[in-house]
Order: structure tokens, then C-alpha cells, then sequence
């Protein structure tokens, strides 16, 4: 029996997975059990839970992988630290990183309450963006596929491509830092008053509300090069030189201002994080979308050319633009596509994990992720020991609880109080993997009411008017909503909702039409399933909006968590298990 244990650490989103004779058992992100959203660091927690569920301490553990690797590309680093000299701060700061990297065994001893000597694995350093192209390709359901991975950067790499072929990935071509349109995507993000890690995708919730008016001025930023490549005019960025700070020590990453002087010359004054969002704005956020699209799919063009695979395996923080995902069937002439659940960093630890699986020790592809249900799970036991200690405070709310044993009932009923407007907190089986809620660490509602976005924001999430809501809809009732009748387990891609349904599920549909929808199959998760055939039941639409379990922290990951959220929110309802509470108002 071979257990690999995969490691996303010291970086954004740090994770750790479980792998057990090429079966994925585990997965979790640190986030989740620290309460810190983007948590960078070492996974530790995220590395106990892996561990306890497999049933195993350190020392049975026999290879541990990174999705980094400090030796790659030491040439290109080299030339380019002669050419650029960047700042002393800057270079003491990725030393220390890579440092952090190579004493891995320390670190786990440290985590895990052990002596060095318990650590018995084998260490596997894999670069970064071969450890994204394995978290998409090893896990797919595809023999042989393109593979691209797109990010800001890692290991002096931004993108990279080439093919997978049974448990082989053959790297054709890659762009180099400082040239990515990730930290395109993220100079632009924070010129548009959005300084946080990972704030990227409300700029593409924004963009919808624009026109790409600006396309000319962003073309001056970006260049598309022959055979799909691009660059950055650099003049309008810091991240090549002084003054770029990057922290990935314990707790939130923060990164500092990575665009010039130049970009504001360019485009006016930026938008301060507190400051009205113009038609400018708006525009500017609507060109930054389209000039990624078009680096993208100029990219995708030369791989579809290079490989002749009409499948696709993306991965890398940019695979998360579900935008541009919905619209790989459009603009390319691929015909199948692959995105696993935690397409950014925090799913380089399955690809590492994978990458020592397949590639190095040479054992068969067994394994598709098909779900990403590989969190924590809790027992109606520990369930009700919570309810338990929170017996007065849910007595002061006026909360009833009730054990509902018959899950037709328990769906039933949650699907009538869905029907009739509550917000309904939704904790069910085991946590999911990436950052999406995929009907387990769910708050579910009722996608036909036109001011439901105004009571969410109201009543927990308190977020900007303009992100947009996600619809979870039956597998099968996909073609008759959508204008795609295609797969989406993992709510990574963008569809136009049929122009006659759109006023039907309002407050799911964008302001352009679209939704970012995820497809639910009784075979994925068949609680949730059973739960929107009940809302279809009672009311003809077969989709409920999903929003994530939370209330601007992560996503709750224990009963615990739900609780307090339920409580300190004005939520109407928990299903908590086959628990039903209901506030009495």
C-alpha cells in the first residue's frame, strides 16, 4: 500500500490531500479549520484531518509531495535577478520561502508533535504549474488531453502547456515570469479598488455591468505574440522589481501594489476601496475581462493546433474565470472540458500528490474525480452534542429542533420553506474541496424571487450588489434552462440562461443573462438532488440558488461553525444533518 500525502504550503490557499494507492481520500484546505480566508502558511491542520481520516499517523505515510520545486528553472531566475536587480528585501524574502520549502520534514515533525525520525516519506518537490496541469489531467476522466495551466506565477513560471497521455504529462511550452495575465488580472483588480488576495472574482462579477470600451488603452498592456503567446509591457507593472511585497507567512496572504505610475497615467486616478463605482469603472472592469479572453483563447488556439486534442484539462488560478470557461466550447475548437473543484493553488497539493502517483512511480491512472466531497464529515452524534451545548442560546432565538429521520420528509420540508422565502443554512455529509459550496456547506433559497439577492445581503452576507447569486440545478434540466446541455459538477463555468426562463429564476440570472450554474446528479450527492426534485415538486423549477456557508469568514467547515453563523445571522433555518431548526419569528 503506497500513501502519498500532498502539500500546498507557504502560498495562498495551502492545502493538503491524501492519497492512497492512487485513490484520492482526502482533501482539505487550511482555511477552513483556521477561520483566516487564503490562509498561507504551513497546512498543518488541513494535514492532521487528512491523516485522522485514513486512519494513520505520520511515519505510515511513505512519500510526501510539494507543488514547488525551488531548483526549477534556476537559469531563467538567475538572468533574470543579474538583469532586473530586484530589491534585497525581495530577494531575502524568496529565499526565505525556498528555504521553508526544502526543510519540509522539520516542518511536519513541528506540526504533528513528532520526533524528525517519525518522518520516514520520501520528499517530492514538483514545480508548480506541472503539479497544476497533474491536479486537472491525473483526476480527469480523459485518456489523453491538452493540458494548460495559467496563474500568476510559480516556481518563475506563469503558464504552461502540453499533453496528457495515460499517466504521462509532456510539457510543450511555458511563459515566464514577470509576463502573466494573472498578475495582469490582479494589477487591474487593485487599480479598480479591490486590494485584497483573491478579489479577482468580483471584478468579474463586475464586468457584466460594463461595455469593453477601453480595449485600445488595454492593449497597450498586454501583447499577443505568435504561437499563443503574450507579454506584459512591463512599464505599467512593479511586480518585476522594487517594491512588490509578498507574505505567505501564517495568516492571510497580502500582496502589495503590483502596478506603476504609468498605469494610472494611463487610465486616470485608482479607485479607492471605499470610493463609488463609475461607468468607468464598470467599462474598465469589462475590458480587463475581454483582453484575458483574448489572450486566452489565443493561447488555447496554438494548443488545440500543437496537440490536435479535442480535449481539455485547465488549471491554474485563472482557470477559476468561470467566465472564460463557459465560452472554451465558443472560441475554441475544443470539445470537452475538465476543471477539478480547487483549480488555483490550493489543488497543487492533488496535483503533486498525483504527479508522484503517476509520473514518478509509474503506477496506472485509476482514480476521476467526480465529486469534491473529500472534507470533513460529522456523525448525527457530534451533531447533536452541538445542538446540545447550544440549548439556550437557540431557546433565546426562539429555535425549534427537531430530528427529521425520514429524508423524504426532512427534503420535503426544507424544499417548502425554501418555496416560501426563508433562507435556509444547508450543512450536510462531508466538506467540499476548492472554494466553491457544492450543496454540503450550502445556504439554499428560492431562485424565482426577484429581491432575494437583497434579503441574502441583508439578512448574512452584507456583499457588493453587484456579484451575482449561483443556480444548482438537476443534471437533467440543464438543456431546457440553459443554452448548454454540458456537465458542471463544480460551478466553474458561465452559461446564458434561455431567454425564457431568465425571469422565472431571477435572482440566479446575471445581469447579462448568464448564471454560473453547477449541474447536481442523485449520484454525486443524492441529499441535495433529492432536496431540488422536492423544490421542483412543489413549485416547476428544477434549481435552488447556492450560495456559499458563511458570513464573510470561510466557508463553515463543523457543526459548530453553522451554528454560530445561523445564530449571529438572521438566517430562518439550519439543516443540520437530519436536523431541522427553525427559528420561530
Amino acid at each position: 500500500m503506497a500513501r502519498i500525502l500532498g502539500i500546498n504550503a507557504y502560498h495562498g490557499d495551502s492545502s493538503a490531500c491524501l492519497v492512497v494507492d492512487g485513490k484520492l481520500v482526502a482533501a482539505a484546505e487550511e482555511e477552513r479549520f483556521r477561520r483566516i480566508k487564503h490562509w498561507a502558511g504551513f497546512p498543518s491542520e488541513a494535514i492532521k484531518y487528512c491523516l485522522a481520516e485514513a486512519g494513520i499517523g505520520i511515519a505510515e505515510v511513505d512519500h510526501v509531495a510539494l507543488n514547488r520545486n525551488p531548483s526549477a528553472n534556476l537559469l531563467k531566475k538567475a538572468l533574470f535577478a543579474f538583469s532586473k536587480r530586484p530589491s534585497l528585501a525581495a530577494i531575502k524574502d524568496r529565499l526565505s520561502n525556498a528555504g521553508k520549502i526544502k526543510d519540509v520534514k522539520t516542518a511536519l515533525a513541528e506540526a504533528l508533535g513528532v520526533s524528525a525520525d517519525k518522518v520516514r516519506a520520501e520528499i517530492h518537490n514538483v514545480e508548480h504549474h506541472l503539479a497544476h496541469l497533474g491536479s486537472s489531467f491525473f483526476v480527469s476522466p480523459f485518456d489523453e488531453a491538452a493540458v494548460v495551466s495559467v496563474d500568476g506565477f510559480g516556481d518563475f513560471v506563469s503558464t504552461m502547456w502540453g499533453t496528457g497521455k495515460g499517466g504521462r504529462i509532456s510539457v510543450r511550452d511555458q511563459v515566464n515570469f514577470p509576463h502573466s495575465l494573472g498578475l495582469f488580472y490582479l494589477a487591474m483588480t487593485q487599480y479598480l479598488g479591490f486590494p485584497h488576495y483573491g478579489d479577482e472574482y468580483k471584478v468579474m462579477g463586475l464586468a457584466p455591468y460594463g461595455k469593453p470600451t477601453e480595449m485600445d488603452k488595454m492593449r497597450q498592456i498586454v501583447k499577443l505574440l505568435p504561437k499563443g503567446r503574450f507579454e506584459l509591457d512591463l512599464d505599467y507593472f512593479l511586480h518585476h522589481s522594487e517594491g512588490v511585497s509578498m507574505v505567505w507567512d501564517d495568516g492571510e496572504p497580502k500582496i502589495g501594489t503590483v502596478f506603476s505610475q504609468k498605469l494610472v497615467e494611463l487610465l486616470g486616478p485608482a479607485r479607492g476601496k471605499d470610493e463609488p463605482l463609475t461607468d468607468y469603472h464598470k467599462n474598465l472592469a469589462a475590458s480587463l475581462q475581454e483582453m484575458y479572453e483574448e489572450a486566452f483563447f489565443h493561447l488555447l488556439d496554438e494548443v488545440h493546433r500543437e496537440t490536435g486534442s479535442n480535449n481539455l484539462c485547465l488549471a491554474g488560478g485563472c482557470a477559476m474565470n468561470s467566465v472564460a470557461n463557459g465560452k472554451v466550447f465558443e472560441k475554441s475548437a475544443f470539445r470537452e472540458l475538465y476543471i477539478q473543484s480547487a483549480a488555483g493553488d490550493g489543488g497543487g497539493a492533488i496535483g503533486a500528490a498525483f504527479c508522484v502517483w503517476n509520473q514518478e512511480l509509474g503506477q496506472p491512472r485509476g482514480f476521476v474525480m467526480d465529486h469534491a466531497y473529500l472534507g470533513c464529515g460529522f456523525s448525527r452524534d457530534d451533531i447533536k452534542a452541538r445542538l446540545d451545548g447550544k440549548q439556550a442560546e437557540l431557546a433565546a432565538e426562539g429555535c425549534r429542533v427537531e430530528l427529521i429521520e425520514d429524508e423524504a420528509e426532512l427534503c420535503r420540508r426544507t424544499a417548502e420553506r425554501v418555496a416560501e422565502g426563508k433562507v435556509i443554512g444547508w450543512f450536510q455529509g462531508r466538506m467540499e474541496w476548492g472554494p466553491r459550496a457544492l450543496g454540503n456547506r450550502s445556504i439554499v433559497c428560492d431562485p424565482r424571487r426577484a429581491d432575494m439577492k437583497d434579503i441574502l445581503n441583508l439578512k448574512i452576507k452584507r456583499r457588493e450588489s453587484f456579484r451575482p447569486f449561483a443556480p444548482s440545478i438537476m443534471r437533467e434540466a440543464v438543456g431546457e434552462w440553459f443554452e448548454t446541455d454540458y456537465d458542471v459538477p463544480f460551478m466553474l463555468q458561465v452559461y446564458q440562461i434561455r431567454p425564457e426562463k431568465r425571469s422565472l429564476i431571477p435572482a440566479v440570472t446575471h445581469v447579462n443573462g448568464s448564471g454560473r450554474l453547477q449541474s447536481v446528479t442523485e449520484a454525486q450527492n443524492p441529499r441535495y438532488y433529492r432536496l431540488i426534485k422536492a423544490f421542483q415538486a412543489k413549485t416547476g423549477v428544477p434549481t435552488v440558488l447556492n450560495t456559499s456557508f458563511n458570513e464573510n469568514e470561510p466557508v463553515v467547515c463543523t457543526p459548530k461553525e453553522a451554528l454560530d453563523c445561523f445564530l449571529r445571522t438572521k438566517m430562518d433555518v439550519l439543516v443540520l444533518g437530519d436536523f431541522f431548526v427553525e427559528r420561530k419569528g
